[in-house]
């Protein structure tokens, strides 16, 4: 039955991939408490295999975001309110501890950040290049 729920869940991110980027609401599908933890981490997974595919995958706190995404899923096997994220790659512990739902908002955010980054960057760079017209 849990492997049915992940697929659709997965299969629900993967449609929601072939949108838009710029229809993708962070707030809206990265909300625990309207979407699920499951669910939230399941877009996040699919959101951040294909920034790592572009190179573009974030890092945050010494932490990458699979590392991140890896903690949250440990932790909402064990049950546990609060993930580090080190700890769970068998690095030396870190001071940075998260409450295991907002952990989830942040790597589902992170995942959808980097791809929609990516996309704005492709109209936007002109801007920051010398030479373009504008007076630093």
């Amino acid at each position: 039955m849990k492997k049915l729920i992940n697929l659709t869940i997965a299969a629900t991110a993967a449609l929601a991939l072939t949108t838009s980027l710029h229809a993708m609401d962070e707030k809206k599908d990265c909300d625990v408490k309207a979407n699920g933890i499951t669910k939230v981490i399941a877009t996040a997974n699919v959101y951040n295999e294909q920034a790592k595919k572009k190179g573009l995958e974030f890092r945050r706190l010494n932490v990458n975001n699979s590392d991140l995404i890896i903690a949250v899923e440990e932790a909402i096997k064990t049950g546990a309110k609060e993930v580090n994220p080190m700890h769970f790659k068998g690095k030396k512990k870190s001071k940075t501890k998260l409450e295991t739902t907002y952990a989830a908002e942040r790597a589902c955010r992170f995942a959808i950040a980097a791809l929609t980054q990516a996309k704005e960057a492709k109209t936007t760079w002109r801007l920051a290049v010398p030479g373009d017209g504008y007076k630093y």
